[in-house]
């Protein structure tokens, strides 16, 4: 147990005290938060853009489109999907263009649209689908854009995206933070960073991870692929899939995050992961499910009578352990997250851990985890071809 709620068990490999040294001094370094302004949102202190007036104005509404993509949305949407349980509003996300978009509904909506540089393509063109007869908010960066001049014509008010907070980073901002409220959730709770910087066994399990990765990139092992055993995570692994590839993926360097859902892919990606090549290392993902659907005992016969008491979350356990054993035994690298508590802690103290990752793993490779210079080359070249 590195929190209350969070188990984890690193990769197998020999410690490097050097490289240990290196990360505790970026982490104990008072330049570390001037580098890295983004890390103001994941402390209790933080200051958003909006006040809990803003909260109220929506209080009877139970329906909201949010309207993004990437980094503007992942974050929101991994909250929804692993706290979903507590959550009693709907909320529905738009993240892709779809060429039959579902419009018709008479369901009393409110939009949420974000977008940080306010001229996302994607996020203006779904956009428009929803905004005649639904309130509308904009999260984006208070300068001239398409999404501001829109909120002008609409009298649509504009929540400050923060210049210095990337999409990807903007989780624990007013991007992810404001729809949370709106879900009923207890945002300060999400806000572990405080006290994980003082948690030894988080520090050093940090490091230590983040070492081991960097020395299986080294080795040219870049492929993470990412076995999930829990459902309601698999939009937080997207977050985390898009977090590192963003970050880390330039100067040909970088890992490729690959999400696998288990234990359906182990009759159909297994054989590949045991015996194929050796250039992926692995994260086994899970929660403690305390509320698991029980089995239907009475259709149960000869062997399996035996396990007439227990739950689908307990196959799937004995699944995943057994595969773990397996890897064990083969000699790939992973490592394993258990989530014992599904809460904001949980989910908090997960945000924060692969954001240090990632600005940690960056440092080592020596490149920039702010910037996405590639991304923008494709964005250019769209507006080229549709003249604007």
């Amino acid at each position: 147990m590195i929190t209350n709620n969070l188990k984890f068990n690193n990769f197998k490999i020999k410690k490097n005290k050097t490289l240990k040294i290196k990360l505790l001094k970026i982490l104990q370094d008072k330049n570390f938060f001037i580098n890295y302004k983004l890390l103001k949102t994941l402390k209790k202190n933080y200051l958003y853009s909006y006040n809990l007036n803003k909260i109220k104005e929506f209080e009877k509404i139970n329906n909201f489109n949010i309207i993004g993509m990437g980094g503007s949305i992942l974050g929101t949407q991994a909250i929804y999907s692993f706290l979903k349980f507590k959550i009693k509003k709907k909320f529905f996300f738009f993240n892709n263009l779809n060429s039959k978009i579902n419009t018709k509904s008479n369901l009393k909506k409110a939009n949420i649209i974000v977008s940080k540089s306010g001229n996302t393509l994607e996020t203006i063109l779904n956009s428009s689908f929803f905004l005649k007869s639904n309130k509308n908010v904009i999260i984006t960066e208070k300068k001239n854009s398409y999404l501001t001049r829109l909120a002008k014509k609409l009298k649509t008010e504009i929540i400050e995206h923060k210049n210095y907070i990337g999409g990807r980073y903007s989780v624990l901002s007013e991007v992810g933070m404001l729809p949370s409220e709106l879900m009923g959730l207890d945002t300060k709770r999400f806000k572990k960073f405080n006290e994980l910087i003082k948690n030894k066994k988080f520090i050093n399990n940090l490091i230590d991870n983040t070492i081991c990765i960097y020395k299986l990139i080294q080795k040219g092992v870049t492929n993470s692929v990412l076995l999930n055993y829990d459902e309601s995570s698999h939009e937080f692994l997207k977050w985390y899939q898009q977090l590192t590839s963003e970050s880390l993926g330039k100067k040909n360097k970088g890992i490729f995050p690959i999400i696998s859902s288990m234990p359906r892919d182990n009759h159909s990606l297994l054989q590949l992961y045991l015996d194929g090549p050796k250039n992926n290392f692995y994260t086994f993902f899970s929660v403690k499910e305390k509320n698991s659907t029980k089995l239907k005992k009475e259709y149960l016969i000869d062997e399996m009578k035996k396990n007439k008491n227990k739950k689908v979350y307990d196959f799937i356990n004995y699944q995943k352990v057994a595969t773990e054993n397996v890897f064990r035994e083969k000699r790939l690298p992973f490592r394993s997250f258990e989530i014992v508590n599904r809460n904001e802690d949980s989910l908090g103290e997960l945000f924060t851990f692969f954001i240090l990752e990632t600005i940690l793993l960056a440092n080592l490779l020596k490149i920039n985890p702010l910037d996405q210079p590639s991304v923008e080359l494709v964005k250019k070249e769209t507006r080229r071809l549709l003249k604007i």
